[in-house]
């Protein structure tokens, strides 16, 4: 079995719900100084497999050891010092110096979104200065052109005039003599 390898370390622990931490043997030697029980009666329906009698002997010894009190699973000394570990902050400075690494990590990340907003806002005012340049260019092209238009008028009504004045004269004149 390839669990009874694993199983074959010296202090292990194997937690059950029900029963809480135990400490695993090595169920391919079986305890040389202890007692091994008769393994239990099966009823006539049940059927018993062949097991190895160390392996048998070695779960019933596991059996036992997992109904330690719930005190004696509560006060476990390795939980214990888990749980404080746990429990207390670090106590070294370079926790301390990563802490405040990770907190201006955090700052620089924000701090580079909002450029990244900012850039993103000032791009678009950009394309919206633009556009009103544009259309301010084209404002005064088209005023430009309305002027030149009336400015021309104005000289070929100032012409007209002025060719109508000069020959009413010219026709007064001719009329008095």
């Amino acid at each position: 079995m390839p669990q009874e390898k694993f199983l074959a370390f010296k202090g292990l622990k194997q937690y059950d719900p029900g029963m809480g931490w135990a400490s695993v043997h090595n169920f391919a030697e079986a305890p040389e100084n202890q007692v091994q029980p008769a393994p239990p009666s099966l009823g006539p329906a049940e059927e018993q497999t062949d097991t190895e009698p160390g392996l048998q002997a070695a779960l019933d010894h596991a059996r036992m050891e997992a109904t330690h009190s719930a005190a004696e699973v509560l006060h476990d000394p390795l939980l214990g010092e888990l749980f404080e570990q746990l429990h207390q902050p670090p106590k070294d400075e370079l926790a301390q110096s990563w802490k405040l690494i990770a907190q201006s990590v955090n700052l620089l990340s924000q701090r580079m979104a909002q450029q990244r907003e900012l850039r993103d806002h000032m791009t678009k005012i950009e394309q919206e200065l633009e556009l009103l340049r544009q259309n301010i260019l084209h404002d005064l092209k088209e005023i430009q052109r309305a002027s030149d238009s009336q400015l021309s008028m104005a000289r070929l009504r100032a012409e007209v005039s002025s060719l109508a004045q000069a020959r009413l004269s010219s026709r007064l004149r001719q009329t008095h003599t």
